[in-house]
């Protein structure tokens, strides 16, 4: 008696082997899918880490967004760290993605901007932001006059 493979058994898993090998490929090559994801999270955790250094008594908190022409976007949690604003800001945290087809609007308008936030950790010109960030797909970003960060609904911002 001898034991082993059958041949049905053997060209089943180089079936299987080769659906797994087209469907892993498939998620590497769209790759390029998830940057406005990726973008969206990166600006939320510059955001909320802008508004806890302004919760915790730092001088001129911001955040700048930025997005040159043919550059990658760009968005830092910083902060004067003596509160002259004649120093070279103290940045919190950077975060930036790889150039690539991603936009960005900050109420319809393009960056470069910045979003200071007053001792309460909301904007301090009192104005509600909803930002845009287009690729493949779109995400919307919402921030309101008192400080909260939340992703917007079908795109837009709600209240």
């Amino acid at each position: 008696m001898s034991s082993g493979f059958t041949l049905v058994e053997l060209v089943m898993v180089i079936i299987l082997i080769g659906v797994l090998s087209v469907l892993g490929i498939g998620l590497f090559t769209r790759s390029s899918a998830f940057s406005p994801l990726l973008t969206t999270q990166q600006l939320q955790s510059a955001t909320l880490l802008a508004q806890q250094a302004a919760l915790a008594g730092q001088p001129n908190v911001s955040l700048a967004i930025e997005h040159p022409a043919g550059g990658e976007p760009v968005f830092k949690a910083q902060f004067d760290s003596d509160g002259s604003g004649s120093n070279l800001p103290f940045i919190i945290q950077e975060f930036s993605l790889p150039e690539g087809e991603v936009s960005l609007t900050i109420n319809s308008l393009s960056p470069p901007q910045t979003v200071d936030f007053n001792k309460r950790g909301a904007p301090e010109d009192g104005t509600n932001r909803t930002i845009v960030i287009s690729g493949e797909s779109n995400f919307t970003i919402c921030l309101s006059s008192l400080g909260a960060i939340y992703q917007g609904y079908q795109g837009a911002c709600n209240g």
